[in-house]
């Protein structure tokens, strides 16, 4: 940790377990994320989050199947509609792994990307004290709600009828569930993006900064922090998906 904040946090209390601090996240953040902050660990979280989305995978590919996944992801798509029989079976043979390596390469690297973009705004630009591992270990822990989501998730595949199941919105926690996915497709994109669990992690997060920083930066500089990249991924994603989709 810098030892430039070092006076900014509390006085080193007892460790508590790994166990505790999961369940410390969802129950006492903000002690919990003062803890993370004075000894940063993130590989924990990070496997979870990882194990999870592969069980939801595994319970997809079983009760669902990667074909009628592609299929409904080409119902909403007229580019992929265009695809050939061959293509559409490579998709198919395609989809199990590559959805596989995008969660275990993709989960630590945004894991660091985002670390990274948070750590320029608020210690670059709002002067708060932080340290990239600080950080990183912040982002890591507060993404265990998707955790969540991906078991919660798992249930919905194994209760409800394989042909209603859609793997881009499987649980009715954004309001994109509500709209039409053939409308207007950046409004869609958007009112996707409004996600109960999204929401949480961002609060997770915004919490931990604020605890990592102690002084040097107050809740609502944290939550702006936090808030101006994801509105700019937000956006930048939905005009993806309404060009190319």
């Amino acid at each position: 940790m810098n030892p430039a904040n070092a006076a900014s946090l509390p006085s080193a209390a007892p460790q508590t377990g790994a166990l505790a601090r999961l369940a410390g996240v969802f129950f006492e953040p903000r002690k919990t994320f003062t803890e993370i902050a004075q000894r940063p660990t993130w590989i924990l979280p990070t496997l979870l989050v990882i194990l999870s989305a592969l069980g939801l995978f595994a319970a997809v590919g079983q009760r669902v199947g990667w074909d009628r996944v592609v299929r409904q992801r080409m119902q909403m798509s007229p580019r992929l509609q265009q695809l050939t029989p061959e293509q559409i079976a490579l998709q198919v043979r395609l989809a199990p792994a590559l959805s596989n390596a995008g969660v275990i390469l993709g989960v630590p690297l945004f894991n660091l990307l985002e670390a990274a973009v948070l750590l320029g705004i608020a210690g670059g630009l709002m002067g708060a004290r932080l340290a990239f591992k600080q950080v990183f270990a912040v982002v890591c822990y507060s993404g265990l709600p998707a955790a969540i989501s991906s078991i919660l998730a798992a249930i919905v595949v194994c209760l409800k009828n394989p042909g209603d199941f859609d793997l881009q919105n499987p649980l009715v926690f954004n309001i994109g569930a509500f709209l039409d996915p053939n409308g207007g497709k950046f409004l869609h994109s958007l009112a996707s993006s409004m996600d109960l669990f999204v929401f949480w992690m961002i609060f997770l997060i915004a919490t931990g900064l604020k605890a990592a920083a102690g002084k040097s930066l107050t809740f609502t500089g944290a939550l702006v922090a936090v808030l101006l990249p994801w509105v700019m991924l937000v956006l930048g994603k939905a005009a993806f998906v309404a060009a190319f989709n």
